[in-house]
């Protein structure tokens, strides 16, 4: 649990934070950023994550542009949600506005910043190559193309130079499964997703020659990709990780046939039900299962059991992205032909505005951040630095 007695002292006699406080919107922004990394129960963290957020939200107007600022960007995603490597740049433009940080520490940040960037630009250019080799652009019309989407989603997990092989896999493997994701939601019948399914369980070249034309591309780009990393891992490790990497990949397609299901029958899941499957096809336990076989860092079987038991923490981190992705494209790819996500669920289940639906789902997110923040703290990163 997180040390909360050091509130008291920011308490009147009652045990309600003193009014004077509000005057110092530097602390309140402090106390608001801190109070992101409480857990379920901590109710001194809930009354401070409240009083700051009131007060904040009403001295717009009092501060001076900078502060402004700041306040508007932590009000919006707190420093705990954001993207380290963005947030270093959004520190230096800040620090520029502020005439705060000494020059010299200022110009290391951007040598540091300008260093990093170089590596990633790289592998951009890299990444760009094997995307238009692969063809999916081209051969597949229905999927999206998301390369440098993916990047900068793989860049904000892993953004430290020294991970550019683990980056690389990881924008190549949201690219492979995004475009299988777009071909399970809006394209073939249902017959064809079972199909594909099943010669993903088999995990056989041979099972590929029974799929249509434009799942065979697919099968053929996941298949060389989990037997290339399985290749890698066995001659740098010693160990043969393919069944960690198959077995992901079937939880995967699984997870999409039972959306595939609903959406071919017709039926709308209750909010449960949609989220004991989403959490596992907005696809974090399988990013997790290849980052951690792609970081370089030593690997044993019992390290990738600890991942297979799929522990609190990858449940919570992957419910956050799934219901994040839904608050920001469900009308989107409902209107693509895609089934009902969580907002959908809530409204047509229980009977709700989408405006109440909206806020129901903000509130599991922030429940969900609780609950990620506690599993976080449990976890022994000596053991699991994917994690």
């Amino acid at each position: 649990m997180t040390y909360i007695h050091v509130f008291n002292k920011f308490k009147d006699g009652s045990g309600r934070f003193v009014d004077s406080l509000r005057e110092d919107v530097a602390g309140l922004v402090s106390l608001y950023e801190a109070t992101h990394l409480r857990m379920d129960g901590e109710d001194d963290f809930e009354e401070a994550y409240s009083f700051s957020t009131r007060h904040l939200n009403s001295s717009f107007g009092k501060m001076g542009i900078e502060l402004g600022e700041q306040v508007k960007q932590s009000l919006e995603i707190p420093l705990h949600w954001r993207m380290p490597r963005l947030e270093a740049r959004n520190s230096i433009d800040l620090c520029l506005m502020e005439d705060s940080m000494p020059s010299v520490l200022l110009k290391f940040a951007k040598l540091d910043y300008n260093l990093v960037q170089s590596v990633h630009q790289q592998e951009v250019q890299e990444l760009s190559k094997w995307w238009r080799d692969l063809g999916f652009k081209e051969k597949l019309e229905f999927s999206r193309d998301r390369l440098m989407e993916n990047y900068l989603w793989s860049m904000g997990i892993v953004f430290e130079s020294q991970f550019s092989k683990c980056r690389k896999g990881l924008t190549k493997f949201v690219c492979i499964l995004t475009a299988i994701d777009d071909m399970y939601d809006i394209y073939g019948s249902l017959d064809e997703p079972e199909h594909f399914t099943d010669a993903v369980n088999r995990w056989d070249l041979k099972a590929m020659k029974e799929l249509p034309e434009y799942m065979k591309i697919c099968y053929w780009a996941m298949f060389n990709f989990g037997n290339e990393i399985a290749y890698d891992v066995l001659t740098n490790h010693g160990l043969d990780v393919l069944s960690y990497i198959k077995e992901q990949w079937t939880n995967l397609c699984r997870s999409y046939l039972v959306e595939a299901r609903w959406f071919y029958s017709g039926y709308t899941p209750t909010l449960d039900q949609y989220l004991d499957n989403s959490w596992t096809s907005v696809g974090g336990p399988a990013a997790i299962t290849h980052a951690y076989l792609m970081l370089g860092l030593p690997l044993t079987l019992d390290s990738l059991d600890g991942l297979k038991i799929s522990s609190d923490a990858i449940y919570w981190a992957s419910l956050i992205t799934r219901l994040s992705d839904d608050l920001g494209t469900s009308k989107d790819e409902i209107e693509r032909g895609d089934m009902a996500k969580s907002i959908h669920c809530c409204m047509i289940k229980e009977g709700v505005s989408e405006e109440e639906a909206r806020d129901r789902i903000k509130a599991l997110i922030s429940f969900s951040w609780k609950k990620l923040n506690e599993a976080s703290a449990k976890i022994n990163h000596r053991h699991h630095p994917a994690l």
